[in-house]
């Protein structure tokens, strides 16, 4: 995302106030890049989909389901043991980004009935923890949340998931014809200013020029 949001800003020469991705865009760089340019995340965490389902909320090796206190930094695992924090290591991305992950580790996994299904680790149970990612991942999960939140991604699900689904489906455009990358470029620049330009037509028989979201729709 980072390098991304960096080319639209130096080619579009401003910067919005906020950005609305997919799952597939969130990482810990992504959120702490949008913090320093005072950019409000509306990103959908990786594990959205997942935190809805009956098998990982009841799942007990999950962090997300272990009692956290946050005054003394230690969790408590479904059979009521503690897990303090061990040691903190930095990691580095292929980017470069370093980040900081604690690791907990529970006082006692011998003889417990749950250790079967809480870890595979010979000996007690270990959760990798990135404070700061928890922290960037709840503030943008609010965000998604709301009522604006839940405009745009709405929004971005039309105007990008929608605009291939008109070219491949409406246009019928299931291949390239042409060859090499100059080519190739030339044939989908000419696909994007058709649909462009029925967008635009569209947009004024429907008296929307200048509305750039869709509203939700109420019942």
């Amino acid at each position: 995302m980072v390098p991304f949001l960096k080319h639209m800003e130096k080619q579009l020469e401003f910067r919005y106030p906020s950005v609305t991705a997919d799952s597939g865009y969130e990482s810990e760089e992504a959120y702490d890049y949008l913090e320093q340019q005072k950019q409000i995340p509306y990103i959908k965490p990786q594990t959205y989909e997942k935190w809805k389902k009956r098998n990982f909320k009841q799942d007990i090796s999950k962090r997300e389901n272990m009692g956290y206190d946050a005054e003394n930094d230690t969790y408590t695992c479904h059979a009521g043991r503690r897990l303090l924090p061990l040691y903190v290591r930095k990691q580095k991305s292929r980017n470069g980004y370093e980040s900081e992950v604690t690791v907990y580790e529970c006082t006692d996994c011998r003889e417990c009935p749950h250790k079967e299904k809480c870890t595979k680790a010979k000996g007690n149970k270990r959760v990798y923890v990135s404070k700061n990612f928890i922290k960037q991942r709840k503030i943008s999960y609010e965000n998604i949340k709301s009522e604006t939140g839940i405009k745009y991604r709405m929004n971005r699900s039309i105007q990008v998931e929608g605009a291939f689904g008109v070219l491949k489906n409406d246009y019928d455009f299931q291949r390239f014809l042409l060859r090499g990358k100059t080519k190739v470029k030339l044939e989908i620049l000419l696909l994007c200013f058709g649909y462009n330009i029925n967008k635009l037509h569209a947009k004024i028989q429907n008296d929307r020029l200048g509305s750039h979201l869709f509203l939700i729709k109420t019942a």
